[in-house]
């Protein structure tokens, strides 16, 4: 009778201690264990903690995404899955720490190919998805033009809006356009999430972007004056806008810091 006293104790004293840790700790959920290419994963999860670090690793553990989410008791983010992205499973990693210890909880979800049923023969058949119908959806957060998105403060804004729409009315109505969007996003999505990050940290930072992005927006603007109509016209006008861009972000700074220089040393 006396050794089971202790036990008995322990298990009363485990019992009031476990919804406190459970308040106190970190709780992580996702809305599926599998997702298509162009869905949005539903994250949710509470924490005492304020802010939340979240880490989305691929198939092969490279780093996709990295977020510090304002958790207040609760913290939601919603990652939509571009086309760009490996089949396989993915990683979801949050932490915070609690009481001056780290503390992880990871979930998992695994990307598969689209499915459709064959009308005639009733079997579903895998659909290979295209940057056509990724990029028709509306834009989630983490997705998108994230650099101006942080830069402007919403997808709502203005010059956001006029991204978008370039893209999907004008850049997206070519095979060229959906293969230059093809590689472009491959490069832009390695390298936005955290410049966005470091936009909503720093102020000053995030007000240098958006100055930057304006001579981009306004040689976008040209795009709509002219009529695209067929592929030739796209890769004309698209070559030119490149080039435009490129003397204006490289050729005239340079000619500029020369043209200083000679007059400094003159």
């Amino acid at each position: 009778m006396k050794k089971s006293i202790p036990l008995f104790l322990v298990m009363i004293f485990s019992l009031m201690v476990s919804p406190a840790f459970s308040e106190s700790g970190l709780e992580l959920q996702i809305d599926s264990d599998s997702y298509e290419i162009g869905q949005i994963v539903k994250i949710t999860g509470n924490t005492s903690e304020k802010n939340i670090s979240l880490q989305i690793k691929d198939p092969n553990g490279k780093t996709i995404l990295i977020r510090t989410l304002s958790a207040d008791d609760t913290f939601s983010f919603d990652f939509k899955l571009p086309d760009y992205l490996s089949f396989g499973k993915y990683e979801i990693i949050t932490s915070v720490t609690l009481d001056g210890i780290p503390t992880i909880v990871n979930k998992e979800f695994e990307l598969i190919q689209k499915q459709e049923t064959d009308v005639k023969s009733g079997v579903v058949v895998e659909k290979p998805s295209s940057l056509q119908d990724e990029l028709q959806t509306d834009d989630s957060q983490g997705g998108g033009c994230l650099i101006a998105t942080a830069a402007f403060g919403s997808e709502m804004a203005p010059q956001v809006q006029f991204l978008r729409e370039i893209r999907d009315n004008t850049v997206m109505n070519t095979q060229s356009g959906v293969t230059f969007m093809t590689g472009f996003n491959q490069f832009y999505y390695s390298f936005s999430p955290y410049v966005a990050d470091y936009e909503r940290e720093n102020p000053i930072f995030k007000e240098a972007v958006k100055v930057t992005l304006t001579p981009l927006l306004t040689s976008l603007t040209l795009l709509n004056y002219v009529d695209i109509d067929t592929e030739e016209e796209m890769l004309g006008y698209g070559i030119g806008i490149i080039l435009l861009n490129i003397g204006m972000y490289f050729v005239a700074p340079a000619v500029l810091i020369v043209s200083l220089k000679k007059r400094l040393f003159l």
